[in-house]
C-alpha cells in the first residue's frame, strides 16, 4: 500500500521541482503565473503577491474554468506550504495537459523566510 510520502515522491519524479532562486529568476522574466494550491484559510493568512488561488482539493474541477489557466502551454509555478501538495498538483495538471509546470520546493514557508528579515537587521 502506498502512503502519502510515496505519492509525493512519485509526483516529484514526474514534474520539474525548482528551488526558490530558480523560481525568482523565472518570475523576473515575466510571463509566468503563480498558483497557490493551499487551503483558502492558508492563502488568506498570507500568499505570494500576484498568485492565483485554487485549493488542491478542487483543482481538477476549477482549473479549466479559471480565466488565468486557459492556455495549457503557459508557464505555471505551483506552490503550497512546503512542496508536497504542489508536486501532487503539478503532476495532476501535467496529466490534464498542462506542459510548462514547476513545483516550488520549500513552498510558501521558504518564500516567507526569505522575505521576513532584510539582511543586516537584527532584533
Amino acid at each position: 500500500m502506498t502512503n502519502a510520502q510515496q505519492f509525493i515522491q512519485q509526483a516529484k519524479a514526474k514534474v520539474r521541482c525548482i528551488e526558490l532562486p530558480q523560481a525568482r529568476e523565472l518570475l523576473s522574466s515575466g510571463n509566468i503565473t503563480l498558483l497557490d494550491v493551499r487551503e483558502k484559510i492558508e492563502h488568506d493568512a498570507g500568499h505570494i503577491e500576484g498568485s492565483k488561488h485554487i485549493s488542491r482539493g478542487v483543482l481538477e474541477m476549477q482549473i479549466e474554468n479559471h480565466p488565468d489557466f486557459q492556455n495549457k502551454d503557459a508557464a505555471v509555478i505551483v506552490y503550497c506550504k512546503s512542496g508536497g501538495r504542489s508536486a501532487l498538483a503539478a503532476a495532476r495538471l501535467q496529466e490534464m495537459g498542462f506542459t510548462q509546470l514547476y513545483s516550488l520546493e520549500g513552498g510558501f514557508d521558504d518564500w516567507s523566510k526569505d522575505q521576513a528579515v532584510p539582511e543586516g537587521i537584527n532584533d
